[in-house]
């Protein structure tokens, strides 16, 4: 087998184990505008209630 038929022969098998990790590595980065782009999958957490103790704690503790 001459050498021009020997390196296509490797790369050629080489192929489908680079097509697999970069399909690995490229999910992710293509997932992440999909996930953005629908305003439902946000998680929010509950709003507060504000009780005011913090401005009674600054008005007594300014007494002195």
């Amino acid at each position: 087998m001459n050498p021009i038929a020997a390196n296509l022969f490797k790369t050629v098998r080489l192929l489908p184990r680079a097509a697999l990790i970069l399909a690995f590595l490229a999910a992710p980065v293509l997932a992440v505008p999909m996930m953005r782009a629908d305003a439902g999958s946000t998680i929010d957490a509950p709003a507060l209630k504000k009780s005011g103790v913090g401005f009674v704690l600054l008005v007594s503790l300014q007494r002195g």
